[in-house]
């Protein structure tokens, strides 16, 4: 359905196309002409009887009325410069907004609308610091963290998608995944030329999803990108405004992934039987679900809290000990920087996270009790190889609920006093002063230190190679 500024415009151009006046058009459907401006300039929602009334009174159909493309080019340049004049960079500037009436030329409409362009570009570009990103970043597993990382509304959007296809439990197929694209008017397509920025592109003009032929390394399955395409579509998301919104609309459309791949119902019924036996696993609701490792401990950290009363935490760490994702509600002490975040700090060597890389065998979980300032925790990690390097994932509870989960009689146990940096990071007593002017490392360079995060629309993706991408698959047939 059209937006106000849409829909008044296309009632404006069929009146005109008609030759009425809003006083004739006023006559017709029995409304004040004042009534009918108002609807015109996109600032008053007509009711359905009265739309119904202009439609007949112009000729046209409600449909067409309620068509969500502009009538003309002019009309999509003025509704762009309208939007753009509502954003927060331009109010920011305290400039009085310009209308574009009859009298201005479609030259300077256009001008007015590519320095708004730009001027949103170089804001984009100005917020996309890693600085930005970190605080961003923060701010978000902090308000995860408020409400238990729990969407109730994601969950029932992602129930009605499942029910829609009588998908209840167990794997969700390929096939199926399929079928719930169709009914959000999307197919799709794979391809081995997508963008090297981006995992997966989506073409809205055309209905299409664009996703490799091949899962990513990683654990970047085909159902959950697709699925994380349809949730971009059913939530209605929008280039992002800014780095914070940017992560948000990613949260919401893996959240949505998660929640369709292992539905609530089932998932919370499967963990609820595991933890009458006391035999949580993450491995169990990963293999009963078809699904990643890294996928099912989100899952798990979506319901355990809201449905199973737990509290907990979750780490995605690489193999040289730096955190790639965190998430807690049990007080677990995370390395934190000064802006307050933990991604790119580097976990205790004693925490299960690093020991797990120690073992010679890595096909099951490792078990283990850490001792920390903030308390005891039990902590299952498996470890997996992605790309550029080797991760772990970690699933971690307060002693006092270790006694629900697979593993708990473990005889590991390690003990953690960071952030004392005498914990991991000093060396032991007379090390540094035994090799002080004696040993020397090449350390390495990790190039992402260095990159600037890139400036197009979305953060990380090109835009003039996401561009080139769709147009030049534009006239092929899906």
């Amino acid at each position: 359905m059209a937006d106000l500024s849409t829909l008044g415009r296309r009632i404006r151009h069929f009146r005109v196309s008609a030759g009425l006046t809003l006083d004739q058009l006023s006559e017709a459907t029995g409304t004040a002409p004042s009534h009918l401006s108002l609807i015109e300039n996109g600032r008053r929602e007509p009711r359905l009887s009265l739309l119904e009334s202009i439609a007949a009174a112009l000729g046209v159909t409600s449909a067409a009325l309620l068509d969500p493309a502009p009538p003309t080019a002019r009309a999509a340049l003025e509704i762009e410069l309208e939007r753009a004049q509502a954003t927060p960079t331009y109010l920011e500037l305290g400039l009085p907004q310009v209308r574009p009436g009859k009298t201005m030329s479609d030259e300077t409409l256009r001008t007015l609308v590519g320095l708004h362009r730009e001027l949103e570009r170089r804001a984009r570009q100005s917020i996309a610091t890693p600085e930005e990103a970190r605080r961003a970043n923060t701010q978000q597993r902090l308000e995860m963290r408020r409400i238990n990382n729990y969407l109730p509304e994601l969950e029932l959007l992602a129930q009605a998608a499942t029910d829609q296809v009588g998908h209840t439990a167990g794997a969700l197929t390929h096939r199926t995944v399929t079928e719930m694209a169709d009914h959000v008017g999307l197919a799709i397509v794979h391809t081995d030329d997508l963008p090297h920025s981006a995992r997966c592109v989506v073409d809205m003009e055309r209905g299409r999803i664009y996703i490799p032929p091949a899962s990513i390394p990683g654990g970047h399955g085909l159902r959950s990108l697709a699925l994380q395409a349809i949730a971009h579509k059913v939530l209605e998301h929008r280039p992002p405004a800014d780095y914070a919104d940017f992560l948000r609309q990613r949260l919401e459309a893996s959240y949505f992934a998660a929640a369709c791949l292992m539905p609530r119902e089932a998932s919370v019924e499967f963990l609820s039987a595991a933890k009458r036996e006391r035999s949580i696993a993450i491995e169990d609701l990963r293999d009963a679900f078809g699904v990643t490792h890294e996928a099912a401990a989100l899952r798990f950290t979506n319901l355990a809290t809201e449905h199973l009363g737990l509290t907990l935490h979750y780490l995605r760490v690489n193999g040289d000990g730096t955190v790639t994702g965190a998430y807690e509600n049990d007080g677990l002490p995370l390395p934190l920087d000064a802006t307050g975040s933990t991604e790119g700090e580097v976990v205790c060597r004693s925490w299960s996270a690093r020991r797990a890389f120690a073992r010679r065998t890595r096909t099951t979980e490792h078990h283990q009790y850490t001792d920390t300032p903030a308390g005891t925790f039990f902590e299952s990690t498996q470890t997996g190889t992605g790309t550029p390097e080797d991760f772990s994932i970690t699933l971690g509870v307060p002693y006092n609920e270790s006694k629900w989960f697979r593993g708990r009689e473990t005889q590991l146990r390690e003990a953690s006093t960071c952030p004392d940096v005498t914990c991991c990071r000093r060396p032991q007593d007379g090390l540094a002063e035994r090799w002080e002017g004696k040993g020397w490392a090449s350390p390495r360079v990790r190039t992402h230190l260095f990159a600037p995060l890139p400036h197009g629309t979305y953060p990380g993706v090109d835009d003039r190679e996401l561009h080139e991408f769709l147009e030049a698959h534009a006239d092929i047939e899906a």
